[in-house]
């Protein structure tokens, strides 16, 4: 049986959005905290760090799709998902 991935999105302390994927949101943020070697460059030293939204997202290839998706929005749509206003699309 295929792993369930989600979609994630993650605020720096300066309130970047951070988007990714995961079949392990809580183990994948806990790398993010640590810095290196396994959590995302883009955030290393940007902490302290909070999980701000996470979502099943199905298949790997519609966690990818769905990430990317988001990640060309602007951030007022961005914080709309996290806030609850904005759901995630059906079409992707």
């Amino acid at each position: 049986m295929a792993p369930e991935w989600f979609v994630y999105m993650v605020r720096t302390s300066g309130g970047a959005l951070y988007t990714g994927i995961t079949t392990d949101v809580e183990r994948r943020f806990s790398e993010h905290q640590a810095g290196a070697p396994k959590g995302a460059r883009s955030l290393r030293g940007k902490g302290p760090l909070t999980l701000v939204f996470h979502a099943s997202a199905g298949d790997r290839s519609r966690a990818s799709r769905l990430e990317w998706r988001i990640k060309q929005w602007t951030r007022a749509r961005k914080e709309a998902l996290v806030s609850g206003r904005l759901t995630l699309p059906d079409d992707v």
